[in-house]
């Protein structure tokens, strides 16, 4: 029977699997359940990215550290700054929650997050939770959640620097200071990055202009904590970060050659995040959390200097959670959540601005001996599209010889953006939200020193938003098996995962050359990675494989991009107990290849940095 603790996360969601392998087990993690546990409690399917393994990894985007996850497809226009989506188990990228320090982030008109804007010196972990969760968050969490936890201060005076450079004229500089005592944490920090970049489109498309496209970003954080007594803690954080984009243009012309091409075409892009929150323990075993926030995404589009369209979001989220340990064997989690988006634009005139919702749900759990039981259930109340429900039962059971089986079905919903309801001449404001209904099995074990787990899934997606004008005229399904272990092999930290996924688009009305196709997900990926210390050197290396997939032309005919591999290789030299020189070379190979239709990716491209960090 297990010992509970508060607070104790209970299984809240659909999908209950077991820890990704290379996730240490006592990792605290909050994502899974709205509440703090370890990753050797959860039940859901987790991956936890620590600050150890961004520096490890010399990691200068997010998108760089999702890829190498189970479940993740990344899709990029072009290299670093430009328009990237992440696909979560074969989801669309608008299937995805994205939070930052616990408050919902992303944009409500296009329904995706700008992960290419983020700075990784900000960051102090990340949690991919994967399957569906609309039964603990609402609207969005069809493929999954993933969080982003900016960094926190420790105990002590901690200053920190960092300066590289790298091929296309590539430049960063960061700087940042942290720290606390027993009371309280505090931690400031800001980056700046630039390069001239790649030429981002491929010549065969005809609003191509052949340049370098460069990009600049500069992040910003600020957050801080203090516990005033064994009942009241409170915690304070903002970010931003800025982006500068060139582009040839958004639009292909290669369907309409008549058109006039635009180039030199100019991003500017704003994501920010504001939020706070009080902690409450007024009795032993029992937390209440009031939290609340504002988000911000803002894109404004420039041609040639001259301003052509923009578009800005906000999104204001209220919560209140309150945690009860009934017995040493169950635990009720209760809540309510307000949140409200608007969206403001000086080109598109919406008919409606602004919309709220508001959801209620509770959370409970039984530890019965070997057997663990999760229940969920959400109701959501939306002023656009009315009442939602969505649940989940999860049963997981330890077995003889260390392995672990676990079970799971749920129901998650997405409701349609502002573009799909409101855009000029187009949008429906009848609309429905996506459905989905997932099921879910996963063995895991721990045996002769190697981590291992094997996840098969299903999600049946229905009333899917496609076209334009947007309809709920699709279904999709989508069937996957995750393998993944990790060991130690002559003193080489070695990890190894595959994903193989079928997802198949059921509408009845699509094109013959679009027929079972959603397009852009790799249906099969690989990736291994391996690292070992040598006193003060280390030496790392990344390998990945990625499948064939499909992209668009026009609505009405596909294309099939080929498959690629990709090596990394990274090494660090300790100069003294706080300063250390890095150095790491990407797509070793030189491998030509597109994850999305008319975008290059990088060639082989190099990075020296310069570290202090007493």
């Amino acid at each position: 029977m297990k010992q509970l603790s508060i607070p104790v996360a209970l299984l809240l969601g659909t999908s209950v699997m077991a820890v990704q392998a290379q996730t240490n087990p006592d990792t605290l993690l909050v994502t899974a359940t709205r509440t703090a546990q370890t990753a050797d409690q959860a039940l859901a399917s987790v991956t936890v990215i620590d600050r150890e393994e961004i520096e490890r990894k010399q990691a200068q985007t997010v998108t760089e550290l999702l890829a190498q996850t189970p479940g993740v497809v990344v899709t990029n226009n072009g290299g670093r700054g430009k328009n990237t989506s992440i696909f979560l188990r074969g989801t669309s990228s608008d299937h995805l929650l994205v939070m930052i320090d616990g408050v919902k982030a992303g944009s409500a008109t296009s329904g995706g997050f700008s992960f290419q804007h983020l700075s990784p010196d900000q960051i102090e972990r990340i949690e991919i939770v994967r399957g569906p969760r609309s039964s603990l968050y609402g609207s969005e969490a069809v493929g999954g959640v993933i969080q982003i936890f900016t960094r926190k201060g420790k105990e002590g005076f901690k200053p920190r620097f960092s300066v590289g450079a790298g091929s296309d004229d590539s430049r960063e500089v960061t700087l940042g200071v942290s720290g606390g005592n027993d009371q309280g944490w505090y931690n400031l920090g800001v980056s700046d990055y630039s390069t001239d970049g790649i030429d981002v489109k491929t010549a065969d498309i005809s609003s191509h202009e052949p340049d370098d496209d460069g990009y600049d970003n500069r992040s910003y954080t600020l957050s801080g904590g203090y516990r005033f007594n064994e009942m009241v803690e409170a915690q304070l954080h903002w970010s931003q970060s800025r982006g500068d984009s060139d582009y040839d243009s958004y639009y292909d012309y290669s369907s309409t050659p008549e058109a006039e091409p635009m180039t030199n075409w100019n991003d500017k892009s704003r994501v920010q995040s504001l939020g706070g929150s009080l902690i409450l323990t007024p009795l032993d075993g029992w937390n209440v959390k009031l939290s609340g926030g504002r988000t911000t995404d803002v894109q404004k589009h420039y041609d040639h200097g001259v301003y052509q369209y923009d578009y800005e979001t906000e999104r204001d989220t209220v919560s209140l959670q309150s945690e009860h340990l009934i017995s040493q064997t169950s635990q009720l989690t209760w809540g309510v959540d307000y949140q409200q988006d608007k969206v403001s634009s000086e080109s598109t005139v919406y008919d409606v601005t602004s919309r709220d919702n508001k959801g209620v749900f509770g959370l409970y759990q039984l530890y019965l001996g070997q057997h663990d039981l999760a229940f969920s259930l959400r109701h959501d109340n939306n002023e656009q599209f009315g009442e939602h429900t969505t649940g989940s039962v999860a049963w997981g059971v330890e077995l003889p010889r260390n392995f672990r089986l676990t079970a799971s079905y749920g129901t998650a919903f997405s409701a349609p953006t502002f573009n799909d309801l409101y855009w000029p001449n187009a949008g429906d404001e009848d609309l429905e939200p996506e459905e989905s209904e997932s099921i879910e099995i996963g063995l895991s074990g721990d045996h002769a020193g190697v981590q291992w787990f094997a996840n098969l899934y299903q999600t049946d997606i229905e009333s899917l938003i496609s076209g334009w004008p947007p309809a709920n005229v699709s279904e999709a399904r989508i069937r996957g098996l995750e393998l993944a272990a990790s060991t130690q092999l002559l003193g080489w930290n070695v990890s190894a995962g595959l994903d193989l996924m079928d997802p198949k688009n059921l509408a009845n009305d699509i094109e013959p050359t679009q027929k079972d196709l959603l397009l852009r997900r790799a249906r099969k990926v690989f990736r291994f990675s391996a690292d070992r210390d040598f006193g003060a050197y280390s030496f790392g290396g990344t390998l990945q494989a990625i499948g064939v997939r499909h992209d668009e032309i026009h609505p009405k005919t596909n294309v099939r991009l080929a498959g690629y591999t990709t090596v990394d290789l990274r090494g660090s030299y300790a100069l003294g107990n706080d300063w250390s020189l890095k150095a790491k070379v990407e797509n070793l190979l030189d491998e030509d290849y597109q994850t999305a239709r008319g975008y290059n990716q990088p060639d082989r491209t190099y990075w020296l940095s310069l570290h202090y960090a007493p």
